[in-house]
């Protein structure tokens, strides 16, 4: 119980758990009807909290309906379609979020993410339209094309890093730029463009280049997300069973004491760096090859952003962002939902995630808010009565 109140996991949980309570609050004070009954609060103060509990649940009840199971579908397809697009909305999060998870745990700020998912996009989206080949071979050629696009683009980050010194947040940030207008430019060449349009968009890709669909043509979730649970259990391995992972967190932990050690912290910025990107182009091959099927200048969307808050969630662990990523994608599914049935802005989304990566940032706030005890801090072992016995005659 001690190891439970200390570890990171709770942390997380109630920083989640006082977001949505915020959140909620949120939802309540903007909420027409609550500023209505607030008008004779002091005569009857229990419409005003009806009415503030009524908006909170019924947005928090859509938002729920909209990302998990929609109890008032006609048909068992429709309950669990909800589910289907959250899978679907989380996979490229997770891919994206694992890359800066890894770069963390060798002690690499990774903002880059947008970018690495852009490029691999374009690797994965040039060889799915130009190239024909059989189905099975064209699609996993598409998926390394991605990954290869991405490792590149990162791995450039980390070259720089390693030989110059040049520090990974700026060169990141900019290659974010540099990799939105590059895909801009090749979406207007020929070698990009579709034929007969002037918008910048790609041909459709090859039936054979696609993710095939996982549960079936009504549902948009697609075999991606299951390699993203393969690429999160790959990263698991390589961090906790590996010599490679050993070595990456040994220099995230400790570059100098790493390099004394024999480590070549060169080679781990490098390393670091290029598989990251590779994961990272794996959200862009979902995107581009599962969900999208074309190639835009808005395939990425903010995913790779978000990766970075569902990496912190995730406090740089495999498993811990891959449950952080499908959390941030229940918000993204279910966010249109809310505002569609109950009104509610899609900004109040934004706020609570805007939250969670409050509290993450500030455990000590977390921890103070629930008396949570420090971590390393041992409880007070009980003191046992002294028992003496009395002599004969004597006292106790």
């Amino acid at each position: 119980m001690h190891r439970i109140m200390t570890g990171n996991a709770l942390v997380a949980v109630l920083a989640v758990l006082m977001s949505l309570i915020l959140g909620g609050l949120l939802i309540a004070l903007t909420d027409p009807e609550v500023a209505s009954s607030a008008s004779y609060f002091l005569s009857r103060p229990q419409d005003t909290l009806s009415a503030a509990w009524a908006a909170a649940s019924g947005a928090y009840l859509a938002l729920f309906q909209g990302s998990v199971f929609n109890f008032e579908g006609a048909t068992f397809t429709r309950m669990i379609y909800p589910l289907t697009q959250t899978l679907t909305v989380a996979t490229p999060l997770i891919c994206a979020g694992l890359g800066v998870a890894l770069a963390f745990r060798a002690g690499l700020f990774n903002i880059g993410a947008q970018g690495q998912i852009l490029i691999g996009a374009t690797f994965a989206g040039w060889v799915g339209f130009t190239l024909h080949l059989p189905a099975g071979i064209h699609l996993l050629l598409v998926i390394l094309a991605g990954m290869l696009g991405g490792a590149l683009w990162a791995g450039l980050v980390g070259v720089l890093k390693a030989r110059t010194g040049a520090h990974e947040v700026i060169l990141t940030i900019m290659l974010n730029y540099v990799a939105v207008n590059l895909v801009l430019y090749f979406l207007s060449t020929p070698a990009f463009q579709r034929p007969g349009s002037t918008n910048p968009i790609s041909p459709q890709l090859d039936p054979t280049a696609l993710y095939p669909p996982l549960l079936g043509p009504e549902f948009r979730l697609h075999w991606g997300f299951v390699v993203a649970v393969l690429a999160t259990l790959f990263v698991w391995w390589l961090l906790n069973r590996s010599t490679v992972g050993f070595e990456l967190r040994a220099v995230g932990a400790n570059a100098t004491a790493a390099r004394t050690a024999g480590i070549s912290v060169s080679k781990g910025y490098i390393l670091a760096m290029a598989i990251a990107g590779a994961l990272a182009g794996l959200a862009g091959v979902a995107q581009v090859s599962g969900t999208e099927k074309v190639l835009t200048s808005g395939v990425a969307a903010s995913f790779g952003f978000d990766a970075i808050t569902v990496a912190l969630l995730g406090r740089s662990s495999p498993w811990g962002t891959f449950a952080a990523g499908l959390l941030f994608g229940a918000f993204r599914a279910g966010g249109v939902t809310m505002q569609a049935s109950t009104g509610t802005s899609i900004d109040i989304v934004l706020v609570v995630q805007s939250l969670i990566v409050l509290f993450i940032a500030a455990p000590p706030l977390v921890r103070s808010l629930f008396r949570l005890p420090v971590p390393g801090a041992f409880p007070a072992p009980k003191r046992s009565k002294d028992r003496t016995s009395a002599a004969p005659g004597g006292t106790a």
